[in-house]
């Protein structure tokens, strides 16, 4: 059964305990970072709300459990000659790091990369944090490490201080070879900082997919050709809009994106195909009127929003019962996870609409009452217009239903 070049929706805990030991050639994880801040979540994901919300019930401690069973599991899917980046920063990496050693054992441990990147801050009362750190452990002493394949050209002035030992016949590294063709010619290995490779804004607008954590490809381009060969099989387990992925189908190795946020696995699903993928398969996304039914609320909401092209409300404090809108008309959505809706739900959202100004808006649930479309039929003399969708109807639809479709 083919498990590499699929998206997997849904929590990774769960997959990952489905995939057998030793499958994986390079992990690369950027988990959330225990900020404790809502740009963690995708688009206003409702999956990922959730998800979020779960993961800090508690305190660091919380997180870090919550990290630990997850690592266990991504240890026991790599292979022996394989290879793990976790990404993290200032807020918990110091507890990462403890819990990494007790999972693959000290002596497996590489590297701590700092990302060092620049940009304005506001801080006036600390050095502004421009840094993330990623650490890099091994499974194994047998492991890859392609450092030919990472090396940067020599500065300038190294040149030339050894053009001027070296071509005088002086020092140590004396040699007949002109300076920069022969030993220097290949260039050097980075360092364990890297300060070479922007982040936040300063990513290439070709990049930018609107995820409020994107990381660049060139920070992956990096870490897959240092740590696997084409062919190999790299994973993702937190891979929100996909650039480990992307990468990776770029540069000829298999791979395994997984995301809780369905928003996310379809973005990431567009993304590889413009890289040359044909077909990509999402598995774990809801598919029947009964997997829908099984929902948690919120993703429930969260899927209905996303099947008609729209966006989840940020605002979940007296939002009037409007739970998203759509994407070009910014029409308010209101979703209810129930059958037989009556007359009732059709006049608070009639209040909502007047409030907010708006005379269209749409009413998704799995069935309405008679007394449901009579008050539609009352409010549209009032000059409104609801429009009553069936959750049947989003199933028809692979896309998203545009605006257009609705009528």
């Amino acid at each position: 059964m083919q498990l590499e070049n699929i998206i997997y929706c849904g929590d990774n805990l769960i997959w990952l305990k489905k995939f057998p030991d030793k499958l994986v050639d390079l992990i690369y994880l950027d988990p959330p970072f225990f900020s404790n801040k809502q740009y963690e979540v995708i688009f206003h994901d409702g999956q990922e709300i959730r998800s979020f919300e779960d993961r800090w019930k508690g305190n660091i401690n919380h997180y870090i459990d919550w990290m630990h069973e997850r690592v266990f599991e991504m240890h026991r899917v790599l292979k022996d000659t394989g290879s793990f980046y976790l990404h993290c920063d200032w807020h918990a990496s110091h507890y990462l790091k403890v819990m990494c050693d007790d999972v693959f054992g000290r002596s497996k441990f590489r590297n701590e990369i700092v990302w060092c990147y620049t940009g304005p801050s506001r801080n006036e009362k600390d050095f502004p944090k421009k840094h993330d750190v990623i650490f890099r452990y091994v499974k194994s002493n047998n492991f890859i490490f392609n450092y030919d394949l990472i090396r940067k050209p020599y500065s300038k002035s190294f040149l030339e201080r050894r053009e001027n030992k070296e071509g005088s016949g002086k020092g140590i590294f004396s040699s007949d070879k002109p300076v920069g063709k022969g030993k220097y010619s290949k260039g050097k290995l980075y360092e364990d900082w890297w300060n070479d490779i922007p982040a936040g804004g300063q990513i290439s607008r070709k990049e930018l997919f609107g995820y409020p954590t994107q990381k660049p490809e060139a920070l992956l381009m990096r870490i897959i050709k240092a740590s696997s060969n084409k062919g190999d099989l790299i994973m993702d387990p937190f891979c929100g809009c996909g650039t480990t992925v992307a990468v990776a189908q770029k540069l000829q190795r298999k791979w395994i994106g997984i995301d809780v946020s369905p928003t996310a696995c379809k973005l990431m699903k567009n993304r590889i195909e413009k890289n040359g993928a044909i077909g990509v398969e999402i598995k774990g996304l809801p598919v029947s009127i009964d997997n829908l039914k099984a929902l948690p609320p919120f993703e429930f909401q969260n899927w209905c929003i996303g099947a008609l092209g729209g966006a989840v409300n940020p605002k979940k404090v007296n939002d009037m019962g409007i739970d998203g809108f759509t994407y070009m008309l910014r029409n308010p959505i209101q979703v209810k996870q129930s059958e037989n809706i009556g007359r009732n739900v059709i006049d608070n959202f009639e209040t909502a609409m007047q409030r907010i100004k708006n005379n269209r808006g749409y009413i998704v649930a799995f069935s309405f009452g008679k007394g449901a479309y009579e008050e539609v039929a009352r409010v549209k003399q009032n000059g409104l217009s609801i429009e009553l969708l069936t959750v049947d109807k989003l199933l028809e639809y692979e896309e998203p239903l545009k605006e257009g479709k609705l009528f």
